[in-house]
């Protein structure tokens, strides 16, 4: 854990790592894949379903003078992205009922062999090309692909789809097919379909052991990660990632968890897991942000024995207590002296502007976390979440991010401001995830870097930023 004499304040911070991890499709959860040239001039159901409403249909296109179509279909229900190369128009279209609605369309010029792909976050659907040269290529083959460059969104389109279907609801979602095929003369190359990967990452934190202690095996570091989707808050969802401490640019996605509450499945996130290892449970923490609509964010909770740090879970939660009246996001939790410390953002308002700062609970002596207690808070703040629980030396404090300030407060467990750690600060408003790698500091955070915000707007970021200390 460093030096016994060391604090926060005597660490100095410089950038060695800055990368953008990008996946249309997340390379560990592929769920279909053709392998050789389907036939097209159809609609090809493929049998395969996502769990929840954070799917992507990848097209490798040959050529097209008709309709390159992808999405989810099943029974009298489908929700699918088209492009029509001879028209040069890209459209989502919503069928229920027996009608078909588009919902919206644009205009889109491709020629030649080009990759088509269609993504569903949440309720959103957005319809992206990449007229690189594709043969053979996928997500991360090339550069431009795995910064986000070569995939560029043309169309979006959340409450027009959702006006007409919800496929939050499981009942909705359990009917749904990855489909593609193609209307007139299409010839398609390979496809395939799996859950949605991420546009960047942001809330890193990583996976830690109730004292504490990171969560590590075989050289790598557990985190979780806000994953971003093709748009706003909602298209977001939460997963689990390893980062190779020998190297930190060597980053995978190893889980993906979902949330299903008030009837329907969300990608709730910016939250944390910790393993107590006296009960070999799972506590998961998230914020509510999965169907944020400016009316409050509350901190959610489950336990698990489940191995929520492989695969895909779609898992129960509810709301925990907490000694607020307001709204709360960003837990953090560790159990220090034996007692359970949650620190976490409050905010007193979300309209007609943000104001937010960070708050330390404790439970009693031999409770549970859902017990604490208010120890205190930096109302001076109005700009400030990211809130992190660490050791360093002999002490343990709370870090947070102050976007006015432009800087990582850094608090002793009583909520008394210490100063702050000597670190670039990025846009956005980065967090501060200290933790020790043998001999030194690293703090792992991203930037508010957008993909693509003028078809997407807001919410498309980051970049993942690796720090080291001396």
């Amino acid at each position: 854990m460093g030096q016994p004499s060391v604090t926060p304040l005597d660490l100095h911070f410089a950038v060695s790592h800055r990368y953008r991890p990008f996946d249309l499709v997340s390379p560990r959860f592929v769920q279909y894949d053709s392998g050789t040239s389907p036939t097209s001039g159809t609609l090809v159901r493929t049998g395969v379903r996502p769990r929840a409403p954070f799917a992507s249909v990848l097209v490798d296109v040959r050529r097209a003078d008709g309709v390159v179509v992808a999405g989810l279909a099943g029974g009298g229900t489908s929700v699918l992205g088209t492009l029509d190369a001879t028209t040069g128009r890209a459209a989502i279209e919503v069928t229920t009922g027996g009608a078909t609605t588009v919902v919206k369309s644009a205009e889109v010029r491709v020629s030649g062999a080009f990759r088509f792909a269609v993504v569903v976050n949440e309720n959103a659907v957005t319809v992206l090309v990449d007229t690189a040269d594709t043969t053979g290529a996928t997500d991360t083959d090339t550069d431009t692909a795995s910064t986000g460059t070569g995939w560029q969104p043309v169309l979006t389109e959340r409450d027009g789809v959702r006006a007409l279907v919800d496929l939050r609801v499981p009942a909705v979602l359990d009917g749904l097919d990855y489909a593609y095929g193609g209307r007139g003369d299409v010839r398609l190359g390979r496809v395939r379909a799996g859950y949605f990967g991420q546009a960047g990452v942001r809330d890193p934190h990583v996976v830690q052991h109730a004292d504490g202690r990171p969560f590590v095996r075989d050289g790598k570091l557990y985190l979780t990660m806000t994953n971003a989707g093709l748009g706003f808050f909602q298209q977001a969802h939460w997963a689990v990632w390893t980062i190779d401490l020998a190297d930190p640019t060597r980053l995978e996605q190893v889980a993906v968890l979902f949330f299903e509450r008030d009837g329907v499945v969300l990608g709730d996130h910016a939250g944390q897991i910790v393993h107590d290892d006296r009960t070999g449970r799972f506590v998961v923490l998230t914020s509510s942000w999965g169907d944020f609509a400016f009316e409050g964010v509350h901190i959610r909770h489950t336990t698990t024995t489940a191995n929520v740090l492989r695969g895909v879970h779609v898992l129960p939660s509810a709301r925990l207590a907490l000694p607020t009246a307001v709204s709360s996001w960003d837990p953090a939790l560790t159990r220090v002296d034996d007692r359970w410390h949650l620190a976490f953002v409050e905010s007193e308002a979300q309209r007609p502007a943000f104001v937010f700062h960070p708050a330390l609970a404790v439970a009693p002596p031999g409770a549970d976390y859902g017990e604490s207690r208010m120890v205190g808070a930096d109302d001076t703040l109005d700009q400030a979440e990211g809130t992190i629980i660490q050791r360093v030396g002999r002490g343990w404090y709370v870090f947070a991010s102050d976007s006015d300030a432009g800087h990582y407060p850094v608090y002793d467990m009583s909520m008394r401001k210490l100063g702050a750690l000597d670190a670039p600060y990025g846009t956005n408003i980065p967090h501060p995830m200290l933790l020790p790698v043998g001999h030194e500091w690293w703090l792992i955070t991203f930037d508010g870097t957008q993909y693509a915000e003028p078809v997407l707007g807001y919410g498309g970021h980051g970049d993942l930023i690796v720090m080291r200390g001396r």
